[in-house]
């Protein structure tokens, strides 16, 4: 079977992770597949905020966890040492759509180098609030930017789950 297709099959949410580093080496060839994802009218306008920061990513963790609803003391990243926050511009009509395949290849690179990853929601309630409008700005990021999802990436806690058997009546053929 063709790999990309394999690891299509194959790659699972992951809501386990041990909280080991991940090589630098290794984030930067899941961060340039996401930059290589296609675009509407190949505008390349989503971005991708890396964080490995600890601090940083515990306070987005907390942030996520307050929007969530859940319980103090949990963290809806699961553990994962690496969050990586993708942002589309709020000007393109496309920007979700765009956004949405970056997510898709930055998960698929994940898996293809052995490690674990997930998508987790609520970046948009997050980077409508002023401290994180503040914080990209604190980075350089100008313009209005929508927060379309964090791709949390590290080392797999135990067994990837198995895929579950598709739905029928997905497909239908018009010849």
């Amino acid at each position: 079977m063709n790999e990309i297709i394999k690891a299509m099959k194959e790659r699972r949410s992951i809501r386990n992770f041990k909280s080991d580093a991940v090589p630098e080496e290794m984030i930067e060839q899941i961060i340039s597949a996401g930059l290589y994802a296609a675009s509407g009218r190949g505008m390349q306008s989503s971005i991708i905020v890396a964080v490995t920061n600890q601090q940083q990513r515990d306070q987005l963790s907390e942030l996520n966890r307050k929007i969530g609803g859940w319980k103090e003391g949990f963290d809806p990243f699961y553990n994962a040492p690496v969050v990586l926050i993708v942002l589309s511009d709020k000007s393109r009509p496309t920007g979700i759509y765009d956004g949405s395949l970056v997510m898709g290849n930055l998960m698929l690179a994940a898996h293809s180098l052995g490690l674990g990853s997930c998508w987790i929601h609520r970046a948009k309630e997050e980077f409508e609030t002023e401290d994180y409008r503040a914080f990209l700005t604190s980075l350089g990021i100008e313009g209005e930017y929508e927060g379309i999802g964090h791709c949390v990436v590290g080392y797999v806690q135990g067994e990837i789950p198995q895929a579950p058997e598709r739905n029928d009546h997905r497909v239908y053929y018009v010849k």
